[in-house]
């Protein structure tokens, strides 16, 4: 199967269960790898055939925006489940790293994957 990978993705979120955080915004940082056949857009050269990585981004940045949790266990899934409705793809595997959530490590995340037979 083919993929979109989409890296690093920074989106700044109202995200944790320490009361500070809940007010204030942090970055996290997405990765995708999105599964689709690129075949027909590969052939065509038209973006009505491809699995459109820019619309990805914007929807995924308003999602996040908008959202507030407390576990990046429940933004990584709903993130996941928002693509497989939203998007032509088949299987996500997605990435989210908090990079301020523990204050003697870089990042602290998630990785999960997620399917349309899911």
């Amino acid at each position: 199967m083919d993929k979109i990978c989409i890296k690093q993705l920074r989106v700044d979120a109202i995200i944790g269960i320490h009361e500070w955080e809940k007010r204030s915004t942090q970055p996290v940082y997405i990765d995708l790898d999105l599964s689709f056949d690129c075949r027909k857009a590969a052939h065509s050269d038209d973006i009505k055939d491809a699995l459109d990585y820019y619309a990805v981004c914007q929807k995924i940045t308003h999602f996040v925006r908008a959202s507030r949790f407390e576990l990046i266990e429940r933004l990584a899934e709903e993130v996941a489940q928002l693509v497989l409705k939203e998007f032509a793809c088949k299987k996500v595997k997605l990435k989210l790293f908090k990079p301020f959530a523990v204050a003697n490590a870089q990042t602290v995340g998630i990785k999960i994957s997620r399917s349309q037979s899911d």
